[in-house]
Parts: structure tokens; sequence; C-alpha cells
């Protein structure tokens, strides 16, 4: 009876532990399910490009919203493989508009988690998303590989999954997902 009690008072005392553990670290920075979709890319060492590049769109402000947002955030990496020059030139403020279709091209809203994409998966293999540009993109898995394809062909993989944010969900990808 003493063993099932104290048991029980141990589980009891690892479930704020467990909780804190959900979402993994990204760039080096604990992701905390708290804090909004913004909050958390800024701590990111992998998404400064990116973070530079929202702001830079003005959409900080739509990012910090109540949402939900799904957002397929490239790392630094993904910004850096596109042809030479191309982020200078998409940070100048006359690319503004071009700019903004680029990142809403990886923004869908909703929260929808690996295991909702999984779900919405239709006869082709594929689940097919709308972004808040007005472009698609497709999920397929490969096993435990979810990858992501873009209406120009881009293909990229969700390296790191589910990570909750007050305001929906990022998936961390390797590509950037360029829009029509």
């Amino acid at each position: 009876m003493i063993l099932r009690h104290g048991l029980a008072a141990l589980a009891l005392t690892a479930l704020p532990f467990a909780a804190l553990a959900a979402n993994p670290d990204v760039g080096g920075a604990p992701m905390l399910e708290e804090r909004n979709i913004v909050e958390n890319a800024v701590n990111s060492a992998d998404h400064t490009t990116l973070v530079a590049a929202v702001k830079a769109a003005g959409l900080v402000d739509a990012l910090m919203s109540d949402g939900p947002f799904t957002v397929f955030a490239p790392v630094n990496d993904a910004f850096a493989a596109l042809p030479a020059g191309t982020v200078d030139a998409l940070l100048k403020p006359e690319n503004k508009d071009m700019l903004t279709k680029v990142l809403t091209a990886h923004v869908v809203a909703g929260d929808l988690k690996l295991a909702d994409l999984r779900a919405q998966v239709g006869r082709d293999g594929l689940a097919n998303l709308r972004t808040l540009s007005g472009d698609a993109l497709s999920i397929r898995f490969k096993g435990d590989t979810a990858m992501i394809y873009s209406e120009s062909r881009n293909i990229g993989r969700i390296t790191i999954g589910d990570v909750d944010q007050s305001n929906g969900v990022i998936h961390v990808i390797d590509t950037v997902m360029v829009p029509k």
C-alpha cells in the first residue's frame, strides 16, 4: 500500500518535468510552449535569417497574434542554399511584397501537428495544404520522415516537427519553399 502511494506521488511530481520536456530545443534554445512563434524563433540560432526576413516583411505582429498558425520554418542553411544574392535582394524594401509572398508560403492557418498531417494524407499519399500566400504545399511521409513539396518543385524535409507554440506549431524544415 505504501509502495503504491509512494509510486503515485513520485509519478505526480515528475509530471511538471515531463511537461517542460515536451518541446525539443531548436537552434540551441528551448522552445517554450507559452511563447508565441516570434518569441521562440528569435532565440533559435538556426533561424536568424528567417527572423530578419519576418521583420523586413513586417510580419512580426501577425505571427505574434492569436493564430493559430502552422509555420514551416526554414533554417539558415536553407536560405544560404538559394542562388547567390537572393536573400539580400529579398530583404530590400522595394522587394517587400515578394518577401512577404515567400514567407507566407511557409504558413498555414491552423495548428497542424504531424499526426494531423498524417491523418490528412489522401489516396495520392499526400497531405495537401493551402498556405496564407495562396500557394500549395504537400506533405508525404516516408516512414518517420516527413517530406515537404512546393508547387515550384522544391523538396525539403521536416527535420524537427511538432514544436508547440502558444499560437500554433512550428515544423523546422531544411529547404526554402519558393512559391510559384
